[in-house]
């Protein structure tokens, strides 16, 4: 149905175009965009302010932090006729650097059907956006006693990490997460559109999210993972999801990882920039030796991290690092070729890979 898209080479703008429609409505340059997971990349630039001052310490347990992660259990047998279960202890504590390399064990429970879906759904835990009645605090608190997929640095396992460090945030700084991202993020790069729930005045220029309904797009109205379409709108509370809760113009996203692709600029500093860029996997991950690699790369601390040459089918260039969101948002900062993509659609049950793929050849061969 169309989006906004942007690219921006060394700090200049050199494409900004909006194209298509939802039920109508034109995409605008000036639109705003759930962002989705694309949220995280900001919360890892708040814990890594955090990292500089002294603060948090990436290899320390998350129950010094927050407590009720303490003695957390693994799942182990599940019986899928009454969803009963049972459980063994960790064999070491989840650690500040796991959650930000998804090796946690904790999972998005909605994206694993099955019996983690199950587990999951006991606690309430199928949330991902917003909830009405919890705060960020009970939110977390609750996650904590929810079995783990696996023993802390297994494997990778995507899931509410970030939504953690969020938390992990506000007990650090003692502001709300929206607080302390305006303060210290927002403020401070210029980003006047980016909210975990929208101003009133700023309802209007909410995209629309599409879904395709009898090989039609059309308007969304539930999204599932406990929230609805207009949740942006559905403030002011103080549930705040640092996986997952932002909106934001492409403009102000793209000020964000500009100042990223910069160095850090004023929000970090250029070690605390390079052991975020880093590839954290091989001190993660616990067998690492006998781990299966990837061919997409691997996993910085809170991006996906490209080593390899470029092909044509992976044109991005190495140490590029990159991440996307629910509803079809994607970027990436290529340090190498000091140019940043983003491309915001809202689409909910679109993967599109092929779209994604056949947009970064065409970037990559425009700069031959």
């Amino acid at each position: 149905p169309g989006g906004t898209f942007l690219i921006a080479r060394n700090g200049h703008i050199v494409y900004e175009k909006s194209f298509g429609e939802i039920a109508g409505r034109p995409f605008k340059n000036d639109d705003l965009y759930r962002l989705a997971s694309m949220t995280k990349a900001v919360t890892s630039v708040a814990i890594m302010q955090l990292v500089e001052q002294g603060k948090v310490n990436l290899d320390a347990p998350v129950y010094d932090y927050i407590p009720a992660f303490k003695d957390q259990v693994v799942l182990d047998e599940f019986n899928p006729a009454d969803s009963s279960y049972t459980t063994v202890p960790v064999e070491k504590p989840v650690t500040i650097r796991n959650l930000m390399t998804h090796t946690s064990g904790i999972v998005y429970g909605s994206f694993n059907p099955g019996k983690l879906m199950a587990v999951y759904e006991k606690f309430d835990m199928n949330v991902g956006f917003s909830h009405e009645e919890w705060t960020t605090e009970e939110w977390i608190n609750r996650l904590a006693e929810v079995p783990l997929a696996h023993q802390p640095g297994a494997r990778f396992s995507y899931g509410l990490n970030m939504d953690v460090m969020g938390r992990i945030v506000e007990v650090i700084s003692g502001q709300k997460l929206d607080q302390y991202f305006k303060e210290y993020i927002f403020d401070v790069v210029g980003m006047p559109d980016t909210y975990f729930y929208l101003p009133e005045s700023k309802f209007n220029r909410l995209a629309p999210v599409a879904i395709k309904v009898n090989g039609a797009y059309q308007s969304a109205d539930n999204l599932g993972m406990g929230a609805l379409v207009d949740y942006p709108k559905q403030g002011p509370r103080d549930f705040f999801a640092g996986g997952a809760g932002l909106t934001s113009s492409i403009i102000d996203y793209t000020k964000f990882i500009e100042t990223l692709v910069e160095g850090g600029g004023d929000l970090l500093g250029k070690e605390a920039m390079a052991e975020m860029t880093k590839d954290q996997l091989p001190v993660v991950i616990n067998d690492y030796e006998n781990y299966p690699k990837g061919s997409d790369g691997s996993f910085a601390l809170g991006f996906q991290l490209y080593q390899d040459k470029p092909t044509k089918k992976s044109p991005k260039s190495p140490g590029t690092y990159e991440w996307s969101g629910y509803f079809n948002t994607q970027f990436f900062i290529d340090p190498q070729e000091q140019m940043v993509f983003v491309g915001m659609t809202q689409i909910g049950d679109f993967q599109g890979g092929n779209f994604w793929n056949g947009m970064y050849e065409l970037i990559y061969d425009g700069l031959q």
